[in-house]
């Protein structure tokens, strides 16, 4: 998903798709009622507390381990061997897990079947902490000039996020966090729509062809009334040399969790990597946490220079060889920082 400068138009991954009138109505008007559904953090004395070391080394693995599998494309074997393995890994760091299954329609007419993992930890805590990525890959790199059709890897988009929420969630086992912290990983993100082809108009259950598993669990939460104090969604973070500027939609929903996350980045000595630059707006899971959701969610994604997410975004490069060990390490250090301080 990518932004364009000028508000309220949102761009969809692929830079160049375009939204039906009806799907920008509904989500440009969020940037004038998010501010309001932001929950102001409490004050009080400042305190000391004992972070654990974010593993980059076991966060590759858990991205090594996903990308092994093959492409995660829904309805393949990939998918779900994948699947399995993220919800019995989860289980093994004590995690009360439950599995979300529906299905959804795609725009080229394909029915999926569809799993969101929800991991929780410390469920009896009232307050919650709300942590997200996707876990599938899209089925066709219709960026690569060579095979537009054939499906990759995916080692950063989808499998980078994921990757850092499993090491988050073996430190969680380890070192258990005042709050409740809720691990949601989604499914059916990334099927989205193609540039070269016109999608046909939306059903009404959805209001874009992205963002399946969000929009799904966002409207039928996996406990009746769930909300969290806020939410933080991971996507494509383990490229070399990405940058995570603030979103857009992310400032209006919850500008002071992007502060929080961003200055507590800079703490650590990420600065060059959270860089403090205002982005566009990002059609991603947060929106519609946030839509439907009314949970204050931020989105941590990559942009470069040119206001992409690099060459390799939906092509046959997003592969093992762009992923580092030190952006995984900035992202998930810095995501575990804020919510071991809860």
């Amino acid at each position: 998903m990518r932004y364009h400068k000028i508000l309220p138009f949102i761009w969809a991954k692929s830079r160049f798709m375009r939204f039906r009138i009806l799907v920008l109505v509904v989500i440009a008007g969020l940037a004038g009622c998010g501010k309001n559904n932001e929950k102001t953090p409490p004050t009080g004395p400042a305190k000391v507390i004992n972070v654990p070391t974010f593993n980059a080394d076991s966060a590759f693995y858990f991205v090594q381990k996903q990308v092994a599998f093959g492409p995660r494309v829904p309805n393949s074997t990939a998918h779900k061997n994948t699947g399995d393995f993220l919800i019995a890994q989860l289980k093994t760091y004590g995690a009360a897990v439950k599995v979300q299954e529906f299905s959804a329609t795609t725009f080229d007419n394909k029915r999926l079947n569809l799993r969101n993992i929800i991991a929780s930890f410390n469920p009896e805590k009232k307050k919650r902490i709300l942590l997200a990525a996707h876990w599938d890959t899209r089925p066709f790199s219709d960026k690569d000039k060579e095979k537009p059709n054939a499906a990759f890897d995916g080692a950063n988009d989808g499998a980078s996020g994921v990757g850092v929420l499993l090491e988050i969630a073996r430190n969680l086992r380890q070192q258990p966090t005042d709050a409740g912290i809720d691990i949601i990983l989604f499914d059916g993100e990334d099927w989205g729509e193609r540039h070269d082809v016109t999608p046909p108009q939306l059903p009404n259950n959805l209001k874009s062809w992205w963002c399946l598993g969000s929009q799904y669990w966002s409207t039928n939460k996996h406990i009746p009334n769930y909300s969290a104090y806020y939410g933080i969604l991971l996507d494509m973070v383990g490229a070399k040399g990405s940058r995570f500027a603030f979103e857009s939609y992310s400032l209006d929903y919850a500008p002071s969790i992007v502060d929080k996350v961003w200055k507590t980045a800079g703490k650590l000595g990420y600065s060059g990597v959270f860089v403090n630059v205002k982005d566009g707006g990002v059609l991603d899971d947060h929106v519609f946490v946030n839509l439907n959701a009314k949970i204050p969610m931020v989105d941590i994604v990559s942009y470069d220079e040119n206001g992409s997410f690099g060459d390799f975004h939906h092509t046959q490069k997003d592969n093992m060889s762009i992923i580092s060990k030190e952006t995984l390490s900035a992202v998930g250090q810095t995501v575990m920082q804020v919510i071991y301080y809860e």
